[in-house]
C-alpha cells in the first residue's frame, strides 16, 4: 500500500504501517551519521541547537553547495544505516523519533528499539542521491558545520514527496531483512 504522510507523524499512523508498504514523506527531515550521532547521544537535550521531535532521521551525508541563495543540495543519497547500530536504540529512547530512513537494514538492536519506541525504518535506494535531492525542497538550517564537516553536520531539510521509501523494519518486529521460516 501507498502512503503520503505529513510530518510529524502520529502513532495511530505508525502502528499502521507495515513491511513492504511505500512511503513518501512531506515536512522536515534532519540528517546525522555518526558522528552526529555521537555528539547528540552525549548531549544534554535542553541545549541542543534544534529539536529533532516530528522530524524524520535521515542517516545520509549530502553533498552541498553555498549559493548567494542559500544552500543548494546537489546530492542526498541515504548512506549505510548499519553503522548505526551500536547506538540506534539509545537515539531512538532519547529523542523518540519515529521514522529511520536510510539503506541497508538495521540489526536486533534497532528492530527491538522500533518495536518499543513505535517507529519504523524505511529504506531508500542506494545510488539516488541526485533523485533525492529533488525532492528537497530547502535546506533550513545547519549544526557542526564547522566541527564535523559536510557529510556528518546535521541538515534540516524540508522534503515534499520523499521517496519512494520502502518499510522494511515496522513497529511490529517484521523486517524485509530476516529471512522467514515456512
Amino acid at each position: 500500500m501507498d502512503y503520503h504522510l505529513q510530518l510529524p507523524i502520529g502513532e495511530e499512523v505508525i502502528k499502521k504501517l507495515r513491511v513492504g508498504d511505500i512511503v513518501y514523506l512531506s515536512g522536515k527531515t534532519f540528517t546525522a551519521r555518526d558522528e552526529a550521532h555521537h555528539k547528540m547521544i552525549k548531549a544534554d537535550k535542553s541545549t541542543l541547537p534544534f529539536n529533532p521531535a516530528g522530524m524524520a532521521l535521515y542517516h545520509c551525508g549530502p553533498l552541498i553547495k553555498k549559493t548567494n541563495r542559500g544552500w543548494e543540495v546537489v546530492s542526498a543519497g541515504p548512506t549505510t544505516s548499519n553503522r548505526m547500530e551500536l547506538f540506534e536504540d539509545k537515539f531512538l529512547e532519547k529523542y523518540g523519533i519515529n521514522i529511520i530512513i536510510g539503506k541497508g537494514g538495521m540489526g536486533e538492536r534497532t528492530k527491538k528499539a522500533l518495536q518499543q519506541h513505535n517507529a519504523i525504518y524505511v529504506a531508500y535506494t542506494g545510488g539516488a542521491g541526485a533523485l533525492a535531492a529533488e525532492k528537497i525542497v530547502a535546506v533550513t538550517a545547519v549544526y557542526w558545520l564547522e566541527e564535523l564537516g559536510m557529510p556528518e553536520a546535521v541538515w534540516i531539510f524540508n522534503v515534499k514527496d520523499f521517496g519512494p521509501l520502502v518499510v522494511a523494519m515496522d513497529a511490529h518486529g517484521e523486517s524485509l531483512y530476516e529471512k522467514k521460516k515456512p
